[in-house]
């Protein structure tokens, strides 16, 4: 089995992706760099608008996500509603 990973800029907006992250991905890894954070969660990570938008306060698009994106690894699969990382089986 292979993590995932998906790494963000440190700042106010993304705090809150990160936060959403960690509570749909239980078995997520955070490491904490100076101004970056990268999550790592084995196999498959799945980043919800629904869960970001009730750590932001407001109506979230996953487009926006990209503003503070530094990288990613893992097959891409992207709704409206959810953005999934995963490796195949």
């Amino acid at each position: 089995m292979s993590n995932v990973f998906i790494a963000f800029q440190q700042n106010d907006e993304s705090r809150c992706i990160v936060e959403a992250i960690i509570d749909d991905n239980p078995g997520a890894i955070v490491n904490y760099q100076p101004g970056m954070v990268k999550i790592d969660v084995p196999n498959s990570m799945v980043i919800k608008s629904s869960t970001i938008e009730e750590k932001i306060g407001r109506k979230f698009d996953l487009q926006e996500m990209q503003l503070h994106l530094i990288t990613l690894s893992g097959y891409v699969d992207e709704t409206d509603d959810e953005f999934r990382l995963s490796w195949p089986n």
